[in-house]
């Protein structure tokens, strides 16, 4: 099955510790992109962990190779939409998800994810590995 996708910081730290399930997965996706939300939490991830150099440079490297999509004032609008839906329903997630989630929603894409939280937003397609 090939098609647009957008992965999740879970994703992308399993596909560096090359997981068998996410690189196979992949391999069957025409389109991969990765949202600037994801390389932040990736890049925090890496100053934080006990090799802080080697861990940099992996993002660094990552980051190269990706099609990264940013936020703009359209992701904003659907990130307020998102959140206040959410909040009506009593069923918040982490911020930086919301983010997330409206990237994939303003492109259209699916997003891969670990988090089951992701369900609860209105109109997102996901995929979980």
């Amino acid at each position: 099955m090939s098609g647009k996708f957008l992965l999740d910081t879970n994703i992308v730290i399993g596909l560096f510790q090359a997981e068998e399930a996410i690189i196979n997965r992949l391999k069957q996706i025409n389109h991969i992109f990765v949202p600037s939300i994801v390389i932040g939490e990736l890049y925090f991830g890496a100053y934080n962990s006990g090799k802080p150099k080697e861990n940099v440079n992996r993002v660094s490297e990552f980051s190269l190779k990706s099609a990264i999509l940013c936020s703009d004032q359209h992701t904003a609008k659907i990130y307020g939409e998102i959140k206040a839906k959410l909040k009506s329903l009593g069923k918040p997630i982490p911020e930086n998800d919301i983010w997330i989630a409206a990237i994939a929603k303003q492109y259209d894409l699916t997003l891969i994810s670990r988090d089951i939280h992701f369900q609860n937003v209105s109109g997102l397609l996901c995929e979980k590995i």
